[in-house]
């Protein structure tokens, strides 16, 4: 790519922020997240509770990127057919033979919402793994390649616990980021009354398509990072493992730590978010924001942690008062 090219490229990304604003009042760390996500070319699990307006964002980032969009609710009764496709018999009427055609299910779109994605058996849940992680679906033996980029966003409610199904371990290590949406301030709630009672709000207008995002995509990898802060992210992630950690809070309440997909999550991360703010060179400001997205869901601790009410969170922020950079 040429100067002008990447320029052009990073003039339409505060565009972009832009036009979700129309939308979506406040949030911006969580809007960061996502993008950062996408960016990086990983998914994103969201989690707050209803009223939030995480399924308005993700709908209003598919408008604002003029990706293919599919929406899949979730529910108890959902089969992974219903999300991965399925095969059908047709006949050609000129023949008469007969033949099995593969339908694509609404996972085959480049932007996918898995609406309260724990309220669905695993078996249901699991059959997002493979598409995830290896970017193609596989039914009756074949591979069926997902469009590029593909970028799932799923969303879940903390409070609920009847008729739910946590998300296993293995599966959560697939999402970059986990993203937690809280309550707006005072103003933007108001902000937010004014806007969505009143008459219609502006239209969203597309600002990337799908050829801009890969092309970000591959311009986050080239982005730098220095070796000392290389360095500090293997000794962060590593820090995390009760077994070999000096850090006393993971020792005293660390169940189990994060493997090396984090390390690689936070770096990705990192730079992307370096690249949404303009510049070509991570720093260990990036890093520590992303930290916590990146590491709540992938460090868990044990019981004793959840009697005294300590959180991933504060691991987190035990992990950078110990390990210096």
């Amino acid at each position: 790519m040429t100067e002008q090219e990447v320029n052009t490229l990073l003039a339409k990304l505060p565009v972009l922020k832009a036009e979700i604003a129309k939308v979506i009042v406040g949030q911006e760390a969580v809007l960061d997240e996502v993008l950062v996500a996408l960016l990086a070319g990983g998914h994103a699990l969201l989690e707050g509770v209803p009223g939030l307006a995480k399924t308005l964002l993700v709908r209003t980032l598919a408008a604002a990127t003029d990706l293919p969009f599919r929406r899949i609710q979730f529910t108890p009764d959902l089969m992974p057919t219903d999300i991965l496709g399925t095969e059908v018999l047709e006949e050609d009427h000129g023949t008469g033979r007969r033949s099995f055609k593969f339908n694509p299910g609404p996972i085959f779109a480049s932007l996918v919402l898995a609406d309260e994605i724990n309220r669905t058996p695993p078996k249901t849940q699991a059959a997002l793994l493979e598409a995830m992680q290896e970017g193609h679906v596989t039914y009756a033996g074949q591979e069926h390649a997902l469009p590029r980029p593909f970028f799932l966003l799923a969303t879940q409610n903390p409070i609920e616990q009847s008729g739910t199904y946590p998300l296993p371990e293995a599966q959560l290590d697939r999402f970059l980021l986990y993203v937690r949406i809280g309550y707006p301030t005072a103003e933007e709630e108001l902000a937010v009354l004014r806007g969505t009672t009143g008459a219609a709000g502006q239209a969203v207008q597309p600002v990337l398509g799908g050829a801009d995002i890969r092309a970000l995509q591959a311009l986050v990898r080239q982005v730098s990072l220095s070796p000392e802060l290389m360095d500090f992210v293997n000794r962060l992630v590593r820090a995390t493992r009760p077994a070999t950690s000096e850090v006393k809070f993971i020792k005293d309440y660390g169940r189990w730590g994060a493997g090396p997909r984090a390390g690689q999550a936070l770096i990705l991360c990192a730079k992307a978010r370096a690249l949404l703010h303009g510049r070509f060179a991570a720093t260990l400001e990036d890093i520590r924001t992303l930290a916590p997205p990146v590491l709540r869901h992938r460090v868990l601790l044990n019981f004793n942690a959840e009697a005294e009410n300590m959180t991933p969170d504060d691991a987190v922020t035990e992990l950078f008062k110990s390990v210096k950079l």
